[in-house]
């Protein structure tokens, strides 16, 4: 699930060669009006690019040598270019990364340009925050990348099956509690065929990606409010965990461990056999084949009765030792801003807008489902949040919970027990994260 929710497949790859040729960077053309711009992404992505940058060079008299690679590639090549100092003038970044490449110089502070040139009101805020750094904590500060899409994570129901069941279709204004949530997910959970083996789940949801939504909802989080201390054993995180095992081990509305081995549940979902499942921007092109109906609701909702979910993004940065930063700066805010450029993406069906006034009329206007695009914009404005490993110097910490939560899942340790014993290792290791990005 994670590939598919950084970037759908993408095209071959480009050489290595081609990126140790690149222009920028460090590069040794160093043409005035040549800069490189580099990306990963799939095919509908990279058209929308081409006739974008096709505009920019026509208006800037300039040309723009597009370096292109998979979702799977892309950090690998980048490193690559930045070990071999040929980094491109203009590059996707990710937040995680933003204060190593800050401290490390390979990032530009593009504040003076952005405020001078865009309508920060705009934007989605979250959109550019993820990319502001003050030297001690991320969301604040100096802007080190223009947002290149904001991807809300929200939450996906099968229409179809609600109306075969005969069960009321969600209130899109009002979430289910984890009680009714349970409570339809097991209607939904059925031996469709009668052959004594179940064919159809109320959900299927993956650990890594959708435990978020539950526990902030139950009031939990990963950290304290200066990301110094963490707080994964606190009750109301360890409720959530516990509830969300026991969709599984209680309740028995997800696919056993032997289902998800023969067929995981994004192709259940996918078939129509599951009937609640994530959604994000990325996904709406592919589901418009799927054989059923489906709309978005607010994910439900835990002890604060708010809903939450997080948001995914990618950001585009400009190369501190490019050879034409005005340039380099001008495309950083043209692909993230210019209406057009905008459009040309939205159109591809790889996000939703980034300015705020062209996302009020793609909700309006769009006949393509799902028909609820407003979920969308709620998560960006209302209650959508950063994963927790953006806001810090490494995601070692985070990744160290989902190592070894298998039992936990499988009914032999209880969430208590294993956030009581993975809680000392994710504080060692954010410790380390903050003395190397100097804190504390």
């Amino acid at each position: 699930m994670k590939s598919r929710i950084l970037a759908g497949v993408g095209i071959a790859a480009v050489a290595a060669a081609a990126l140790t040729g690149c222009a920028g960077g460090s590069g040794d053309s160093g043409a005035s009006n040549e800069i490189t711009f580099m990306f990963r992404g799939n095919d509908a992505e990279k058209e929308a690019y081409t006739a974008a940058i096709k505009q920019f060079e026509k208006d800037h008299d300039a040309k723009v040598k597009i370096i292109m690679t998979t979702a799977d590639d892309y950090s690998t090549k980048l490193k690559a270019a930045i070990t071999g100092k040929q980094i491109p003038d203009v590059f996707y970044i990710d937040p995680g990364s933003v204060q190593a490449y800050v401290k490390s110089g390979i990032v530009k502070d593009i504040t003076e340009a952005v405020e001078a040139d865009v309508d920060l009101d705009n934007l989605w805020q979250y959109g550019v925050d993820s990319y502001r750094f003050d030297g001690q904590l991320m969301g604040q500060g100096a802007i080190y990348a223009m947002p290149k899409d904001i991807g809300p994570f929200s939450f996906g129901y099968n229409k179809t099956m609600f109306d075969a069941a005969g069960i009321p279709l969600p209130d899109k204004d009002k979430p289910y509690t984890l009680e009714e949530f349970v409570d339809v997910a097991k209607k939904l959970t059925l031996d469709t065929n009668g052959d004594g083996t179940l064919d159809q789940w109320g959900t299927g949801l993956n650990v890594q990606w959708n435990l978020q939504p539950f526990v902030w909802s139950n009031g939990g989080d990963w950290l304290n409010e200066d990301r110094t201390e963490v707080t994964v054993d606190e009750p109301e995180f360890v409720e959530a965990l516990q509830w969300f095992a026991d969709l599984s081990l209680v309740d028995g509305v997800t696919p056993s461990t032997s289902d998800a081995q023969t067929l995981d549940t994004y192709q259940r979902w996918m078939q129509g056999q599951i009937g609640f499942f994530p959604v994000g921007p990325w996904d709406v092109p592919t589901y418009e084949a799927l054989d059923f109906e489906w709309d978005l609701i607010p994910y439900p909702v835990g002890s604060t009765g708010e809903p939450a979910s997080w948001i995914g993004t990618l950001g585009i940065a400009v190369s501190e030792t490019t050879k034409n930063a005005d340039l380099a700066t001008e495309l950083a805010i043209y692909l993230s801003t210019d209406e057009t450029a905008q459009q040309s993406l939205v159109d591809a069906g790889v996000q939703i807008p980034n300015l705020i006034d062209m996302a009020d009329e793609w909700v309006a206007s769009s006949t393509l489902p799902p028909a609820n695009k407003q979920e969308f914009l709620d998560v960006a404005q209302d209650y959508g949040r950063a994963l927790p490993a953006n806001t810090t110097y490494s995601a070692e910490w985070y990744d160290e919970l989902f190592k070894n939560i298998q039992p936990v899942l499988d009914g032999d340790q209880t969430a208590k027990e294993y956030l009581e014993e993975v809680k000392p290792r994710m504080q060692e290791l954010l410790d380390k994260a903050n003395a190397d990005a100097g804190i504390g």
